[in-house]
């Protein structure tokens, strides 16, 4: 289902077999080798004059981050570092508050390159350690915000970004992370391996998240001329139905159905909340955070 279940999979493979694993982040050559970002980026600028003041990476495992600290702290003392995280699975925020790595549980999956339950044991060590030397603070990312940087990315910038990759300057778009007007500012995009068969999904969450896509369970009578009253009385005029799944029952006055309803623009929710109260339907608006969402946005 994920990367934890992955590398329980490739240790008991290993064991088997006598293969060779090589670990995904808590390991120090992998540590280090991602600390090379860091250098580079150090590098590059001051090849150029001048010098970063913050960085915002992103944060699965914690080995970028780890690797990146252990230069910056060593070559760059006092620079701001924000760790940008999936909402879904922060958990470098939750091993920050306990005083060390724990499980997660539950994680959301979405942002498969940086979801983990538990970060590791030593770049957790790492990090704790470095916050010494840097200004570290953490940043949980909302999963549809993520979304809509991926498309920002592509359309804008022409950038393929899967999840992950976007999930750092995803998290420019909070605001609040203590960035001072005219920092500069380096946002890792780490991770292009985007599945082209999720684009639906994605365009989806990010219209979910700007407040542009909602869906209803509707109750319609059943009766000739209940779906065009509901068109022509509740529908308004930029509204677009993008799902309309009816279940007819013959022994009842109505029927349900999940309707999906994408709009131009956000504020258009109030008029059309107050057209469906004012009619004779009986409508009810299905909370993102309901199991039934789960059925129309993975």
């Amino acid at each position: 289902e994920g990367y934890d279940d992955a590398a329980v999979a490739a240790l008991d493979f290993a064991a088997a077999s006598g293969a060779t694993v090589i670990p995904a982040f808590d390991h120090p050559g992998i540590v280090a080798g991602q600390g090379t970002v860091a250098a580079e980026i150090l590098r590059q600028a001051g090849s150029l004059g001048w010098r970063p003041d913050a960085l915002v990476l992103p944060v699965g495992g914690a080995g970028l981050l780890a690797g990146c600290l252990s230069v910056l702290g060593e070559r760059a003392p006092g620079i701001k570092v924000v760790a940008a995280e999936p909402s879904g699975a922060a958990s470098l925020a939750a091993a920050i508050e306990v005083g060390g790595p724990v499980d997660l549980g539950t994680i959301d999956q979405f942002v498969d390159g940086a979801a983990v339950k538990r970060v590791g044991d030593l770049t957790y060590a790492v990090v704790d350690a470095a916050r010494l030397r840097v200004d570290l603070s953490t940043v949980a990312v909302p999963e549809g915000l993520i979304c809509v940087e991926m498309l920002d990315l592509y359309q804008v910038d022409g950038i393929i970004a899967e999840p992950a990759g976007a999930l750092a300057p995803a998290a420019l778009r909070l605001g609040g992370l203590g960035l001072e007007q005219g920092s500069r500012v380096v946002v890792v995009v780490s991770g292009g391996n985007n599945d082209v068969s999720r684009y639906a999904d994605i365009v989806e969450r990010a219209l979910v998240h700007e407040g542009l896509k909602h869906y209803f369970l509707v109750e319609f009578p059943q009766e000739p001329g209940a779906l065009r009253r509901f068109l022509d009385e509740v529908l308004g005029p930029d509204d677009d139905i993008t799902l309309f799944e009816y279940t007819k029952r013959n022994n009842r006055e109505t029927g349900p159905a999940l309707v999906g309803i994408e709009m131009q623009h956000r504020d258009d929710l109030e008029g059309l909340l107050a057209r469906m109260a004012a009619s004779k339907l009986r409508v009810e608006r299905v909370s993102p955070d309901s199991p039934l969402f789960g059925f129309v946005v993975d």
